[in-house]
């Protein structure tokens, strides 16, 4: 049986015609999502490239999802999935990008995923699971154990309020607030908040970009400052580089470990998103773990909780394709639970 899955970022479209027997992609488009007016106009072109041979599609997408219908939070377009069914002619479930990508996690391989930490306690297979994703935004969702399988649910948990822990985060969030108004985890946590606090950082010491950094000629392309202030970071020769990457790392520990508590996630917590798999060695050290850990009379509960980063980059077009094989057969009133 063969599906549509689409993987639809505030950066890239990505769209796949899946085999559902193993979940092999055998055709794969990305689409830059700023050049496109909407998600219509992209799966127009999909579909000219690939022609028509899927029985179901799912959409994961970066935004809440209300009905079937979504507005893109870093991206001015509106998703519907009445309107998706109607130009395909198809079954079209849309879905929050998280979402897609907890529906992955029971198709991952243990060479998909790095373990950052294995918890204190055993693994429990039937508990609740908790997924924290920082890229061009920063998506959270959960997975409750129902007393046969896990259900992935979304969240909108990285728009709560940013908590600052110390007098740096204190004055990272004032100066944010200046500019932003309210501050949220996202705006910290994420792609565009590791280049804030890199700015914020060299602001706080009144310095200039050091030279020699690889943050010095890309003043004003915020996409490639993050990458930069890793190499920074771990090519030693600027210290502000290795601050912001420290402080990054502290921060998403920080708001993993709140989720882990909010979802008494005894069954693990994992790290989806861009930027998690380039800066692995770095969550393993103690920056990320402090912040995780740091929960008072709650520090046994994150201790026992085992933390992995996903690796796949395919993760959430995988679960938008196993939605659409279950969007199929639970149509055809099959198995209620679908691998």
């Amino acid at each position: 049986m063969r599906v549509l899955a689409a993987d639809v970022g505030g950066t890239n479209c990505r769209l796949a015609l899946f085999e559902t027997e193993g979940f092999r992609a055998l055709e794969e488009r990305i689409y830059p999502s700023r050049e496109y007016g909407g998600l219509d106009e992209v799966v127009g072109h999909f579909a000219e490239e690939i022609g028509d041979g899927f029985r179901t599609a799912c959409f994961g997408v970066a935004g809440p999802v209300r009905k079937g219908r979504a507005e893109l939070t870093n991206l001015p377009w509106v998703v519907d999935a009445a309107e998706l069914r109607e130009r395909l002619g198809h079954p079209v479930a849309v879905i929050n990008d998280l979402e897609a990508a907890a529906w992955s996690l029971e198709l991952l391989s243990p060479g998909e995923t790095a373990v950052i930490r294995e918890g204190s306690g055993a693994r429990s297979e039937e508990g609740n699971r908790a997924l924290i994703a920082p890229g061009t935004g920063l998506g959270e969702a959960g997975l409750f154990w129902d007393g046969s399988e896990h259900r992935p649910f979304p969240t909108e948990g990285s728009h709560a309020d940013f908590a600052p822990r110390d007098s740096v985060e204190w004055e990272l969030r004032s100066e944010l607030a200046l500019r932003f108004g309210r501050v949220s985890w996202e705006r910290v946590v994420s792609g565009p908040g590791r280049v804030e606090i890199h700015r914020f950082l060299c602001s706080r010491r009144e310095t200039e970009i050091e030279t020699g950094c690889p943050v010095e000629e890309l003043a004003g392309d915020d996409e490639a400052l993050g990458p930069a202030i890793t190499r920074g970071a771990r090519e030693g020769n600027c210290e502000v580089c290795a601050e912001s990457l420290d402080r990054f790392c502290r921060l998403l520990g920080a708001e993993a470990g709140n989720l882990a508590l909010k979802l008494l996630a005894t069954g693990g917590v994992w790290i989806g998103g861009g930027i998690a798999p380039s800066i692995v060695d770095e969550l393993r050290e103690g920056s990320f773990l402090e912040g995780f850990l740091e929960k008072g009379r709650m520090r046994e509960i994150v201790a026992a909780t085992p933390v992995s980063v996903i690796l796949a980059e395919k993760a959430g077009l995988r679960g938008a394709a196993r939605v659409a094989r279950r969007l199929d057969l639970e149509k055809a009133g099959q198995a209620r639970r679908i691998r």
